[in-house]
């Protein structure tokens, strides 16, 4: 039930604050929706995590292009898909958990296997952030401890949404009292047809990476810079995403789809495009630019169908793909990758901005 509304009115659109719901101690977690035009987006602080973002198709109908839950307790119940979600403090993938930072070696829980993704057992998904009415968005505000997860530093990190003129903006600011690593990006499922419109394997996708990183069995870069030309990997040109996905390829095994990072072309810290999808059906076309180095390109190969909350609702594999912009997995343990170390003094900042059009068939 929506308990509570404010609504602030900004310049190109306004901001409006409901009540989501309450975590199992109690605490309230808010759901801000932000309309411009063009685009509708709802995030909420349980994981700062995008709810809905609603555009039209190239017949004018207006519909929620990313997969999630129609209430609070299928995001509580779910504990695998990170739908929306801000993943930290490390996002992706630490081989083992461990890694060394000024000589010491740090541990960090072991949740994919055994290796630790997206921060650990409890990472920033599971947080409920502080919530703060901006012009045209939020801004969503976590302290994580000295320790927590294992991680050195107090960590303080930002995350503003905004949205203007059919784009979805994402701004993080990062900084520490104490040396660190830290990697966070967005982790919604997008289905430009609708939520729930079948898979995304007929979507057309054009990403602008020469090369990628490949992986071992547990998902864990290799190290290798490897050329996309002559494999399944190459979407310089747009591709179908379901043309080669069951080509017998080792890597496409090993991750039951693509589930890989790519690196982009361009300076890290530089907006680039990171990616551009259309999908035929409905006319949507999203494009994505971004200042980090990589993108974990996935396209939902470990979802099952599995139904959570009382509206027992589920998503199927393929239902939905990812566009994580981010520094590469592992970075910690590979020296030549882009470094994601953060010291006191310094402030990480990074942006992700996802822009909606369509195109007519």
């Amino acid at each position: 039930m929506l308990l509570s509304m404010t609504t602030a009115m900004a310049a190109h659109g306004s901001v409006t604050k409901t009540t989501f719901g309450t975590t199992p101690d109690g605490t309230a977690v808010d759901l801000y929706t932000l309309k411009s035009e063009g685009i509708e987006a709802s995030v909420m602080t349980y994981g700062a995590r995008v709810v809905s973002i609603k555009t039209a198709d190239r017949d004018g109908k207006m519909s929620n292009v990313v997969l999630g839950y129609s209430a609070l307790d299928g995001y509580l119940a779910d504990k695998s898909t990170y739908f929306g979600a801000i993943v930290g403090r490390y996002g992706n993938r630490i081989a083992f958990g461990k890694f060394s930072l000024d000589g010491k070696q740090y541990q960090i829980p072991t949740n994919d296997h055994a290796n630790s993704l997206h921060g650990g057992t409890v990472g920033f998904d599971r947080m409920v952030w502080q919530g703060r009415a901006i012009a045209d968005g939020v801004e969503m505000t976590l302290v994580s401890k000295d320790g927590d997860q294992g991680f050195p530093g107090t960590l303080t990190v930002h995350v503003r949404y905004t949205v203007h003129h059919g784009a979805l903006r994402i701004d993080y600011v990062s900084s520490t009292d104490k040396d660190t690593v830290v990697n966070l990006t967005n982790h919604s499922y997008f289905n430009l047809a609708g939520d729930g419109q079948g898979t995304i394997l007929h979507d057309e996708l054009m990403l602008p990476a020469d090369q990628y990183t490949p992986v071992d069995s547990g998902l864990i870069p290799t190290g290798v810079l490897a050329p996309v030309e002559g494999t399944p990997f190459d979407f310089r040109k747009a591709t179908v995403i379901g043309a080669r996905i069951d080509e017998p390829n080792e890597q496409l095994k090993l991750a039951g789809g693509y589930d890989h990072n790519w690196v982009l072309r361009g300076k890290n810290g530089e907006v680039k495009t990171a990616a551009r999808v259309y999908d035929p059906l409905s006319g949507r076309v999203l494009t994505v630019t971004t200042t980090e180095p990589g993108v974990q390109f996935y396209t939902g190969n470990f979802l099952t169908g599995a139904k959570y909350g009382t509206a027992q609702e589920g998503h199927e594999k393929h239902a939905g793909f990812c566009l994580e912009t981010q520094h590469f997995p592992d970075s910690p343990n590979h020296p030549a990758f882009p470094t994601t170390e953060l010291k006191p003094g310094e402030t990480r900042h990074s942006t992700t901005t996802f822009t909606f059009s369509t195109q007519a068939k």
